[in-house]
């Protein structure tokens, strides 16, 4: 079983950043895509970033330009920037991503419990 933990949500104005982490931990193998999605209340849950044990990455139109998504593999984890903030990236944002256990080839997508992330003046 692999466990996320999200930090770093809040409340902030239109125009400021904030820094979201997720680090995964448990019995893991190897780690193949991390991400971020988010649910605004009322709304389906959106992708919004994503990135391989690469490096290679993308982006949801709506985040492009202001998010920026990064990883540490030495530390299962992954990193949400988010500049110019707007009230539309209100929101729950879930990290999750695809692990296989030990010494096996089947990957699964697990999910952390979300973090709050309101933009509002």
């Amino acid at each position: 079983q692999v466990q996320l933990v999200e930090s770093g949500g809040g409340l902030v104005q239109p125009g400021e950043s904030l820094r979201l982490s997720c680090a995964a931990s448990g019995t893991i193998g190897s780690i193949n895509v991390m991400g971020w999605a988010r649910q605004a209340p009322g709304k389906q849950r959106e992708l919004v970033a994503t990135i391989t044990s690469g490096g290679n990455t993308n982006y949801a139109d709506s985040v492009k330009g202001r998010f920026t998504i990064s990883r540490d593999n030495t530390k299962n984890t992954v990193y949400l920037q988010m500049n110019s903030l707007k009230p539309d990236d209100t929101a729950v944002y879930y990290c999750f991503c695809d692990a296989a256990g030990p010494g096996r080839s089947y990957y699964q997508t697990y999910w952390g419990q979300g973090t709050q992330v309101t933009v509002s003046s």
